[in-house]
């Protein structure tokens, strides 16, 4: 197991390589060079070339990544050409704000979907069931920014009982903090919490009908028993895959989500670099994005070896 996440864990440095090299490669791409952007469309061509010199722009391009690669190790992400001040902070700022929406949807995800897909295992081919299947295939058919749009126009323009765009602080009491969280979450938590739903269904469905349960129901242990230490542990499996997955949709959604709600997170400061074409600042959102990515899937992998002892990852051993 060791060995493996070793061997994961050079994977995703590997591939965070290769992604910076790609976003690299892609800004040094666009029309209009750093300086350019800094002087002005209006600037002369001495002061361009001048300021490019001092920025190191007329190096060739491997030594221009190789500065900024080195730059980014040591934790120095530049400076954002708009707002004139330096990246990290405004990344790791955001990037808090986008931590605590992700996790609290997927903490919603996680036991809402697995205790609805149960419900629908247990009661299977009855109205439990059925409910949940409705409400499964309505997640899935509706996407993320339309929840959003309902949503706002529900409760917040035609009721006006949460609010709609921002984020609320921790200083102005703890139901202030969470009233701001509960649309953005609620939207990028319906369609998660439908594809999470219909696997744990699927999968305690076909956990409930093996020999080892009705070996264990033989035996007299209780019902609650049975389902939850038995069936339900060897049907996590393949969900706790689909929550990975789902995890990746969850970064997708909340750059949507972010900006219908005016919430401050790192999607929408994405967002917000591309559209004045902040190079520095989009260079690090996309790849603390790409970093994130890769790690909850690599979480996502040890999980499963730890809920399931007996897999083996190449050479490791249980």
């Amino acid at each position: 197991m060791a060995s493996y996440a070793l061997r994961r864990l050079a994977t995703v440095l590997l591939l965070l390589v290769a992604m910076s090299l790609v976003v690299f490669l892609a800004t040094h791409a666009l029309p209009s060079n750093t300086a350019e952007l800094i002087l002005g469309q209006y600037s002369t061509p001495e002061t361009r070339a001048a300021l490019e010199h001092k920025l190191g722009l007329d190096l060739p391009l491997p030594v221009q990544y190789w500065h900024w690669a080195r730059a980014m190790l040591h934790g120095d992400m530049g400076r954002s050409l708009v707002m004139e001040r330096p990246v990290a902070p405004l990344l790791w700022f955001a990037f808090g704000n986008s931590a605590i929406l992700a996790v609290s949807a997927m903490t919603v995800v996680a036991t809402l979907g697995i205790a609805m897909g149960v419900v629908a295992a247990v009661w299977h081919g009855r109205w439990p069931d059925h409910t949940v299947s409705v409400f499964s295939y309505l997640g899935i058919s509706v996407p993320e920014f339309y929840w959003g749009l309902v949503l706002i126009l529900v409760f917040g323009s035609t009721f006006h009982l949460l609010p709609t765009s921002g984020n609320g602080s921790l200083h102005d009491g703890l139901g202030s903090f969470l009233s701001y969280l509960i649309l953005p979450v609620v939207t990028l938590t319906l369609t998660l919490l439908a594809h999470v739903s219909r696997l744990t269904r699927s999968s305690m469905t076909e956990e409930l009908d093996g020999m080892y349960v009705k070996v264990a129901r033989a035996r007299g242990l209780p019902e609650r028993a049975v389902v939850l230490r038995h069936a339900l542990r060897n049907a996590l499996l393949p969900t706790i895959t689909v929550l990975a997955q789902d995890f990746g949709f969850l970064i997708g959604g909340i750059v949507a989500v972010e900006t219908i709600f005016a919430y401050p997170g790192l999607g929408q400061l994405l967002i917000f670099s591309m559209q004045r074409q902040d190079l520095p600042l989009m260079q690090g959102a996309i790849l603390m994005l790409t970093a994130v990515f890769c790690l909850a899937n690599l979480g996502a992998d040890l999980l499963y070896g730890v809920l399931n002892p007996r897999i083996r990852y190449g050479n490791a051993v249980d």
